[in-house]
């Protein structure tokens, strides 16, 4: 229907027609001039109408539409330095396709703010305003970025799509969502853990996916949902932990590089700040600043990290795991004293991490509880955004880490089997695409999700 999108109408086709689609965005009237701003998903474009040089109809048309409607307009391009883009269209004739009601949900200019569960409710609508797009496009370009970092390996991966419907826990506990499955019992995944593993007895040896987990906590926070995207990968023949270590150093790199690069869609978001005139916690102009990683990312094991959060009065008892406040006070000390960002915590304590993980000790037979593990967590700005480690490839030793965890290995029968016949050593991890996205925008994690699912909100 359209010959360009807004952003490709620039003053080099002045004098040329064209025919642009999308939302009446606003419209004003200013007497002997009117004006129609049409929205695409590019952007902005002015349709200007005069009294005495624009047809009668095209006037009353831009009077009459509503905001919000799907329009169609054709015209002929004009240069002008005071329009957005430095352009504007003549009409020739305007078409309403589809006519907005009146009044509208939610104001797409921004100019009246929404709460985050009315935005939430008329999403469809909130995805229309300029700064929300924005979120998005970021996204779907470090999900291209991330594809093609794991695609163009020299040693490249394997893409593979486990399946979503398990008929036990994929890590233990309890967080499950039971669905109806025929005469059987399953459950929705946690995590595609079991099957990643299992494709490391094939010979594939390095495989990812773009995966979601479904998990039934209820948990009612900024940073949680039960239903969650993210990067998932295993890669067999690996020394130790490191070396998984190095590919997911590898991913995020490339995710926050690509953004970082992002500069269009970087300035729609502060532009949109300074008119809502939105404050950092500071009193400034709340600023979006997404930086690409300039060096290697800092590792600091467990035991360092208490002690950090120690000499700031946060004591945590050894072999517990990080809570969110010490997670986000580690944040702030690494980026006071080391200018990070982004960095690595290794070597956790054995009993916090799932029966899948290595001992500090490969094949480990004790499994104390004062044991460290190969596991390791990255943290973005405070927050964890992936979890790995090398894995168990023994057969024997995973049976016994997962009666060590009450786990019944009759239950893993199908994921054991592929124990017995000849596994590498191998590790893995999974990167939260919303965490990574959450902590970039600084923002609730549901304002990165499309069709956010948390315990209350199941719609739309």
């Amino acid at each position: 229907m359209r010959t360009h999108y807004s952003k490709q109408v620039t003053p080099d086709l002045a004098g040329e027609k064209v025919t642009l689609c999308g939302w009446a965005h606003e419209s004003r009237d200013m007497g002997k001039i009117k004006f129609l701003i049409l929205r695409d998903r590019e952007g902005v474009i002015q349709v200007l109408g005069k009294k005495g040089e624009t047809k009668e109809e095209m006037l009353s048309a831009i009077d009459s539409i509503s905001r919000e409607s799907v329009v169609k307009v054709t015209g002929i391009v004009k240069a002008s330095k005071m329009a957005p883009g430095g352009v504007e269209v003549l009409p020739e004739s305007i078409e309403v396709i589809s006519e907005a009601l009146s009044p509208l949900p939610l104001d797409v200019t921004g100019k009246v703010q929404a709460d985050l569960d009315t935005r939430l409710n008329m999403r469809f609508m909130d995805i229309r305003k300029p700064e929300i797009t924005a979120i998005f496009r970021i996204k779907d370009k470090i999900l291209t970025a991330g594809r093609e970092y794991f695609e163009k390996q020299d040693d490249e991966f394997i893409e593979i799509h486990s399946p979503k419907i398990i008929a036990s826990a994929s890590e233990g506990g309890t967080e499950l969502f039971p669905i109806a499955y025929f005469d059987k019992e399953a459950f929705l995944a946690q995590s595609p853990q079991l099957y990643k593993q299992m494709m490391m007895a094939t010979g594939f040896d390095r495989v990812y996916e773009v995966t979601n987990y479904f998990r039934a906590e209820e948990h009612d926070t900024f940073r949680h949902l039960n239903e969650v995207t993210a990067f998932d990968s295993e890669q067999a023949f690996i020394n130790d932990e490191n070396d998984v270590m190095q590919t997911v150093e590898g991913l995020a790199r490339a995710m926050l590089t690509c953004a970082a690069g992002c500069e269009n869609e970087i300035e729609i978001i502060n532009n949109y700040y300074k008119r809502a005139k939105i404050k950092d916690k500071n009193g400034q102009t709340k600023k979006l600043e997404i930086n690409a990683p300039k060096k290697n990312f800092r590792k600091i094991t467990y035991d360092e990290a208490l002690d950090l959060l120690s000499a700031e009065g946060k004591e945590l008892p050894w072999g517990e795991d990080l809570d969110t406040e010490s997670e986000k006070i580690l944040g702030r000390i690494i980026r006071e004293k080391f200018k990070d960002d982004i960095y690595f915590i290794t070597k956790y304590p054995l009993k916090i991490k799932p029966f899948y993980t290595m001992p500090g000790k490969a094949l480990d037979d004790e499994c104390a509880d004062d044991s460290y593990s190969r596991a390791f967590d990255l943290e973005y700005r405070g927050v964890e955004v992936v979890s790995g480690s090398q894995r168990i490839h023994d057969y024997n030793l995973l049976s016994r880490r997962l009666e060590y965890h009450n786990l019944n290995p009759e239950n893993f029968k199908s994921y054991l089997n592929s124990f017995r016949y000849g596994m590498p050593p191998h590790g893995g991890f999974g990167l939260g695409i919303d965490r990574i996205l959450m902590q970039m925008f600084e923002v609730n994690v549901r304002e990165v999700v499309l069709f956010p699912r948390d315990r209350h909100r199941l719609t739309p």
